[in-house]
């Protein structure tokens, strides 16, 4: 949808918002590097762990030596074999393995890795723009993109529950414009006041009586007997 906006009207946004399902790697690559827009979303990560060892947000990545330097112990590119490698997974991922003589003698390795002889630490390798992705979750304006997505979402929950437009009855490119045409109209409908605001003060409104000891309603109260401006009825003699 960029690509055919930006080659049809020239026009490209600087910041794109959008949920964590479009924070992959790959994804956040194509809008620092190719397009250039500023990604105002969370990262999917799967690196972070929740058992007291060292997570892989703990690693800080050396980008002049290629290594992941660590107290102990440095790690480096698995590139080196019988057959040449590129060192990258099919996942898209470089793998940085430390020496296991140096992970036995480091003091902090029941926290680095307990139950394994060596450390191994994985980096996408477009790492660079999942940083600039982290840079940007801080400033105002990420949260600002946010409240504003979040509008939209709505509109677009709204489409889909409440009027049923999860999928299209229509065929084809004018039949799905017809069926978004049409539930934009009763959208726009339902959001609109039930009274203008001109006419809401020339509305009429019911007296309201209320009584005590009814909770506030009015109840008429039946009476036994002839009432007051009534006259009398004499039973005629039989």
């Amino acid at each position: 949808m960029i690509d055919r906006t930006e080659a049809c009207f020239g026009l490209k946004p600087q910041r794109l918002s959008a949920d964590s399902a479009y924070g992959s790697a790959e994804i956040l690559a194509w809008m620092v590097e190719e397009k250039a827009i500023a990604p105002h979303v969370p990262i999917w990560d799967k690196g972070e762990r929740d058992n007291g060892t060292f997570s892989r947000s703990d690693f800080v990545f050396d980008a002049v030596s290629n290594t992941i330097p660590a107290r102990a112990a440095k790690f480096r590119s698995s590139t080196a074999g019988r057959t040449p490698r590129s060192g990258v997974t099919k996942q898209k991922m470089s793998l940085y393995r430390a020496r296991q003589s140096d992970c036995s003698a480091c003091a902090l390795k029941d926290r680095c890795c307990p139950g394994q002889p060596h450390r191994k630490v994985p980096r996408s390798v477009h790492e660079a723009a999942r940083d600039a992705a982290r840079r940007l979750a801080g400033p105002p304006e990420y949260i600002r993109s946010r409240r504003e997505r979040k509008k939209v979402e709505m509109l677009f929950a709204h489409l889909k529950r409440i009027l049923r437009l999860n999928r299209l009855r229509l065929r084809g490119p004018l039949g799905a414009k017809d069926e978004f045409l049409l539930a934009a109209i009763a959208r726009t409908f339902a959001s609109l006041p039930s009274w203008p605001e001109d006419q809401r003060s020339r509305r009429p409104r019911k007296p309201r009586m209320r009584e005590a000891g009814h909770g506030g309603r009015s109840r008429r109260r039946r009476t036994i007997g002839p009432r007051a401006d009534q006259p009398l009825r004499r039973a005629k003699p039989g």
